[in-house]
């Protein structure tokens, strides 16, 4: 693999010097054995595969066009299992203190009366749901599903950007990838120690029904409709947990229930997954003007007898001027130091914060507290005087709306650039998806990572020019010792070894003799590709004398990715 990491920016699979981490050893040797040509080839097979499959995304308001391919990159993420513990235990933390906050501020407020966090800023955040003040929604929980944004400073420390607690994105998509690579890349896993994320609609499913008011309750998915950005995703979990797909107007109120029409009449409906904001959920409680709800939802609600999912008012604690006081949060309700810091924050909402704001703009990122998907931001220097001066009378206008921070290197990772052919440093960030039970917290070993594709941009978001890539996490810390798949890959039941010779940074690399005796167990390693429909392995497809002439279909059945549009939050 031919790649400069550079020395400005931490770069995950590189040292400064040009040397391999550990933990990637595995996947650069299988990089360096494809070779550059065959490694592009199965790259525009991806994007085939996408598209074929309409896994794409909507940007509201592009001339261009609403559907568009999600961009992706098949240079995985590589996270070792010694890292992952560390954001596990972090993140169980976190989600732990903004739960408690969330009870906290909907019932005694104590947190607000002992000055921790200032009632000011609570009580006037857009998300603040007085109309559920003084509700404990089912087993107390109000954040059944996160997605906390992680970055990595220039030192490599992972740094909490926000936190998303309404209706998170993007799962669907790490589940996609994860399909897509197995199918194009088989042995790009082979004795990688991979963690396996394919659990996450089972347990999603789990967690839903452990907080039914009634023992094995109706589950359903609320969705906006397939005109909404994100639904791809709701179809697509709602078929991966076996629970139907509703609308608005597919769900009634009576005798105190919320019931689902049917063609066998009526059935009561016990746990909503809803996919649609506060503001719209219910016409008779927010907008009246509201399609998309169902009238008297919030009333039943109240009664404690239906469970929403994430509960109604989650929003207050995802606004990026709370964020800044989640620290203080954990050390508050946990009596813990935070395992994973904030990203420094500057509040416009604090008159000495605010002063440093407006004098430092062109240095700092300024952000719109209540937007999402990259947009109401300001990157200072990315921008002109003309630009940074034109943000800067909104945030004087309403301060309150607006948070500062310092610009953040964000580390690079090697990705694939198919109009250079070559592998180049692009920035990066991470979305692990976090499930909150009564007694447990579950997350997907790895998450999306986003990928800034534009050259030199910072901005992950999709509506922004960004993609993903798949994230792994590994069973061990490396290097890689694989464990014999051979019997799994090729069905010949044979150990193999495999002498490879690898580059870095252009300098040849010792070689190393790997021996694979054992299969790995499904349960710590990814499960490896299924047969194809006509018999044989997808290793074997890829393998045949003939692949350069082999089509998509050859490689990428049907079945080898969802249908449908994705992303809210992007």
């Amino acid at each position: 693999m031919k790649y400069e990491p550079g020395e400005s920016f931490f770069d995950e699979m590189f040292t400064a010097g040009g040397q391999v981490r550990p933990h990637y050893q595995g996947l650069q040797e299988y990089i360096d054995s494809l070779g550059v040509t065959e490694f592009q080839r199965r790259h525009g097979m991806l994007d085939l595969a996408f598209r074929n499959q309409g896994i794409t995304f909507t940007v509201y308001g592009d001339s261009k066009g609403t559907e568009r391919t999600f961009p992706f990159d098949p240079v995985p993420r590589v996270i070792p299992a010694s890292e992952w513990a560390h954001v596990e235990a972090g993140l169980t933390q976190r989600v732990k203190a903004l739960n408690l906050f969330l009870n906290d501020i909907y019932g005694d407020a104590q947190i607000l009366n002992d000055n921790v966090v200032p009632s000011e800023l609570v009580y006037t955040s857009a998300h603040f749901r007085r109309e559920v003040h003084g509700v404990t929604p089912p087993g107390g929980l109000y954040t059944h599903i996160v997605g906390s944004d992680l970055i990595r400073d220039e030192k490599g420390e992972y740094l909490v950007l926000e936190d998303n607690l309404r209706s998170p994105s993007g799962v669907s998509y790490l589940l996609s990838n994860r399909d897509a690579m197995r199918r194009i890349y088989p042995k790009m896993f082979e004795g990688q120690g991979v963690r396996s994320v394919q659990h996450y609609a089972t347990s999603l499913l789990t967690l839903l029904q452990s907080v039914s008011p009634r023992d094995n309750g109706t589950v359903v998915v609320l969705t906006p409709g397939m005109y909404n950005s994100a639904y791809f995703e709701h179809a697509y979990l709602a078929q991966q947990m076996g629970v139907e797909l509703v609308e608005g107007r597919d769900l009634f109120v009576d005798a105190g229930r919320v019931w689902m029409r049917t063609t066998g009449g009526r059935q009561q409906v016990d746990v909503i997954y809803r996919r649609i904001d506060d503001d719209f959920i219910d016409p008779l409680a927010f907008r009246r003007d509201s399609s998309l709800g169902v009238a008297g939802l919030i009333e039943v609600y109240r009664q404690g007898r239906v469970a929403i999912a994430n509960a109604v008012g989650t929003g207050v604690a995802d606004d990026k001027a709370v964020y800044a006081y989640v620290p203080d949060m954990i050390k508050y309700y946990l009596n813990e130091e935070p395992l994973l810091n904030n990203v420094p924050t500057f509040l416009g909402s604090e008159p000495d914060h605010l002063e440093h704001i407006l004098a430092n703009a062109a240095n700092m990122v300024i952000k719109a507290v209540g937007e999402a998907g990259g947009y109401g931001m300001l990157i200072g220097p990315a921008s002109t005087e003309e630009e940074v001066a034109e943000f800067l009378v909104k945030v004087k206008d309403n301060p309150r709306d607006f948070i500062g921070q310092p610009v953040v290197g964000l580390s690079r990772h090697p990705t694939f650039y198919p109009d250079s052919a070559e592998f180049e440093g692009a920035h990066i960030d991470l979305r692990p998806y976090i499930l909150c039970g009564k007694d447990e917290v579950t997350i997907v070993p790895g998450g999306l990572t986003r990928v800034a594709l534009r050259r030199g941009s910072l901005v992950v978001n999709s509506s922004q020019g960004g993609g993903s890539k798949d994230t792994w996490v590994l069973d061990h810390d490396g290097p890689v010792t694989p464990q014999g798949q051979s019997q799994m890959m090729h069905g010949d039941g044979q150990s193999q070894s495999q002498s490879q010779s690898q580059t870095i940074g252009g300098s040849e690399a010792q070689s190393q003799t790997q021996s694979q005796t054992q299969s790995p167990s499904p349960t710590q390693s990814e499960p490896q590709p299924e047969s194809s429909p006509g018999g044989h392995s997808y290793q074997q497809e890829l393998e045949k004398d003939v692949l350069e002439d082999a089509t998509l279909e050859d490689t990428v059945p049907e079945d080898a990715a969802p249908e449908g549009p994705a992303g809210e939050d992007k």
